[in-house]
């Protein structure tokens, strides 16, 4: 069965957030403008996008899982920005190199909180799908300099530190792009929790710069100004933001296509938060909601799914995941904040940027 963190009562999970809302301004304004190139100490965090639940008790120690398929580079880098550096990991798969000539997709890949690169790889195993489809996957790993709990700073709107990791997170993809064959009109991101926050951030603010983006249990990108605003964007009572124009529907200003997958039984970021990203999404695209369909997949966890359109093509997926909590659907058995018994998420997002790629 998947392990799920055990929710506290709301009166502790509230109490909780507070004590963390509570040091992570302390910690905010603390924080220097320059990033220290020593690697700071790991700490024990959950995965959500805050840090939200008290802390839980201790997991038992589980094998280690490797992060590499049996072929393949696994390379490490470091790219400046204007948030400081981020190191990251680069995945290759096997007969591609600097000099290829033939250009190939690359896939970015943010992790949730208290998650690393080596982590989410192991849990989602997207580099054994690049190893099979062909494509370059990017792991940016947040500092805990920059927030305790190794969460992307999504809801650091008011004081700009979530425009400047954004932007940050460009500037380590085009230093991939300039050192390796990658395609530049066929980069998709992809996140978890506040790392699926942080992706659809970086796609409204750049949205030229991606054929599509997919949020798996995050909070609508733009919709807190600060740690005070989190809580209520993470319930889902807030909007995204993000587009000059939302419902403009000018091409030039569009955001890239949107797949979503949430649980139904999320008690980190609720439902509701999907389903309000969804809606914002297809109307700034233009686009009009299809009947709801009921798809599963021998014993995995049923999706209930919606399709918006416009222009004849798929522009918004809404994929609600029956009884799946806070957790990668269909990840690693032994990994938290990982569900194998839901669909498999990690086919469902390669797939979904794939079919963006037939116009490209």
């Amino acid at each position: 069965m998947a392990r799920r963190p055990k929710m506290p009562l709301l009166g502790a999970f509230t109490r909780a957030y507070q004590r963390n809302l509570r040091a992570m301004a302390r910690a905010l304004q603390t924080l220097p403008a320059a990033k220290t190139k020593r690697r700071p100490k790991r700490v024990s965090a959950p995965a959500g996008p805050l840090a939200l639940r008290a802390r839980q008790p201790a997991r038992k120690t589980v094998r280690a899982i490797s992060t590499k398929p049996a072929l393949g580079q696994w390379l490490a880098g470091i790219a400046p920005g204007p948030a400081g550096a981020r190191r990251y990991q680069l995945y290759v798969p096997p007969g591609v190199s600097r000099t290829s000539r033939t250009r190939l997709p690359l896939l970015v890949m943010l992790h949730g909180c208290g998650q690393t690169a080596h982590g989410f790889a192991a849990s989602t195993r997207m580099n054994q799908r690049a190893a099979r489809e062909r494509f370059l996957v990017l792991y940016p790993e947040q500092e805990r300099m920059a927030n305790v709990q190794g969460c992307w700073n999504w809801f650091a709107r008011r004081n700009g530190r979530a425009d400047a990791e954004a932007a940050t997170l460009l500037a380590a993809i085009d230093q991939v792009a300039q050192r390796h064959p990658v395609h530049p009109a066929r980069i998709g991101v992809a996140g978890l929790s506040a790392g699926a926050s942080m992706a659809g951030q970086m796609a409204l603010l750049a949205p030229q710069r991606f054929c599509a983006v997919a949020m798996h249990s995050g909070a609508p990108p733009g919709s807190a100004e600060s740690t005070a605003t989190a809580l209520a964007a993470m319930r889902g009572e807030r909007e995204p933001q993000g587009l000059a124009a939302a419902d403009a529907g000018s091409a030039a200003i569009a955001p890239p296509p949107l797949l979503l997958l949430h649980g139904d039984a999320d008690g980190v970021v609720a439902l509701q938060s999907a389903r309000r990203t969804a809606a914002w999404w297809a109307h700034a695209l233009g686009a009009q909601p299809g009947p709801v369909r009921v798809q599963q997949r021998g014993a995995r966890r049923a999706m209930r799914v919606t399709e918006w359109r416009a222009r004849g093509k798929v522009q918004v997926v809404l994929r609600e995941i029956e009884g799946l909590g806070h957790a990668w659907s269909g990840g690693t058995a032994s990994a938290a904040y990982s569900d194998p018994s839901g669909p498999d998420a990690t086919a469902l997002i390669w797939a979904f940027m794939a079919r963006q790629f037939v116009d490209k």
